[in-house]
């Protein structure tokens, strides 16, 4: 009965709680998202980690459409080097009705769900950053594990522009090789 009742806190402490900017502007976002389209693996190049990620090496968020229409989510990274076992969490994903597949509930710990809108997504389908309303975590991520210099420093100024502490911004190492799930 006691680790229930702690469940929320430890929910609010992995992905509800950070360091925020307190920008009241809405987060911009894609006119719409083709939801299946966006399915697959994203390599996670820099982030305002949340406290599980804040020492995450060869991160990737891989999602999957369910048949009820959620998404299964799979976070796999290695915990301080390359060398690390990896490590993965299973949150589901949910696309909300209004933001025309662009804001989605992500639960980690029932029955919290974490805000996720898709702030800026490429054309091609190959780049997005992933932002909360508080401004506390936001995601750059790649279907390829490597950006170039070009593409990171426009991410940076995009994220800047939508109200985040860039100097809280960790590039997440990444290596070559495909990641064994």
């Amino acid at each position: 009965m006691r680790m229930l009742s702690l469940l929320p806190l430890l929910a609010v402490s992995l992905f509800g709680a950070g360091c925020s900017s307190h920008d009241a502007r809405p987060l911009p976002r894609p006119a719409s998202v083709d939801v299946p389209r966006f399915m697959g693996d994203w390599y996670v190049i820099a982030h305002i980690p949340s406290w599980p990620e804040r020492d995450a090496f060869d991160a990737v968020e891989s999602y999957a459409l369910r048949p009820d229409g959620r998404i299964q989510t799979t976070f796999t990274y290695r915990k301080g080097s390359f060398d690390a076992p990896r490590k993965s969490m299973h949150p589901v994903g949910r696309v909300e009705k209004e933001g025309a597949g662009a804001i989605w509930g992500m639960q980690f710990v029932w029955p919290i769900q974490a805000e996720y809108v898709i702030a800026w997504l490429d054309d091609d389908y190959t780049q997005v950053i992933v932002a909360r309303s508080k401004r506390d975590y936001v995601w750059y991520m790649a279907r390829t594990p490597q950006v170039s210099a070009t593409d990171y420093a426009q991410a940076v100024e995009r994220i800047a522009a939508m109200g985040y502490d860039t100097h809280l911004l960790r590039r997440v190492p990444q290596s070559v090789r495909t990641p064994d799930r």
